[in-house]
């Protein structure tokens, strides 16, 4: 049994963050939300569908990703809780995704309804404060930053960086997967834990 009211709080904690909502405000965003349980391996949104619901993660990882034509997969992202996750191209291009979302573990997420959210956004001063925020930190400054230091930053100070953001991750998210992120090899990514562990 999912205990909504707990995913729905956390939910409201994380939206303050960027900007703080009235109880009116909430109140018509709540509306359009759900909450739902994903089983360990299950597919959010696949190859090919268009992304209608954008996400919050509550509790569990969720990864993107997409496969190559020579079947080697990249990681796109790894979502953990208190993050938002979806296809922001494919929501608001109503597009096809190019990439698939899958839970790594058991999940409990919030599902926001983008299409609502965008009419809200249009008639609510407070809900297009906090889009705006979240589209700067998240689409800006976090993606730059994440680019930059792909570039610039060696693997060791990648994969320390990321085990300080996320202390148990290795413990969490296959080996593999975190390789993706930080664009090495698994056998890269395997000297360095012997070097640094």
């Amino acid at each position: 049994m999912i205990d909504c009211q707990l995913l729905i709080n956390q939910f409201r904690n994380k939206l303050n963050e960027y900007f703080s909502l009235s109880e009116a405000t909430f109140e018509l965003l709540k509306t359009h939300i759900d909450c739902i349980a994903l089983s360990r391996n299950e597919i959010l949104l696949d190859y090919g569908k268009t992304c209608k619901d954008l996400y919050f993660v509550c509790q569990g990882i969720l990864i993107a990703y997409f496969i190559d034509k020579n079947g080697s997969t990249y990681n796109k992202n790894i979502f953990f809780e208190n993050e938002f996750a979806g296809s922001m191209v494919s929501a608001i291009t109503q597009k096809p995704s190019e990439f698939v979302i899958q839970s790594l573990e058991n999940s409990l997420v919030i599902k926001v309804d983008f299409s609502e959210f965008k009419r809200i956004i249009s008639q609510n001063e407070e809900i297009k404060n906090f889009y705006i925020a979240y589209l700067e930190k998240n689409w800006v400054i976090d993606k730059e930053q994440r680019e930059i230091a792909i570039v610039m930053q060696d693997a060791i100070f990648r994969y320390k960086n990321l085990l300080e953001k996320y202390p148990n991750i290795d413990r969490r998210v296959p080996l593999k997967h975190i390789a993706s992120h930080l664009g090495i090899t698994p056998t890269q990514l395997s000297r360095i834990r012997k070097e640094i562990l």
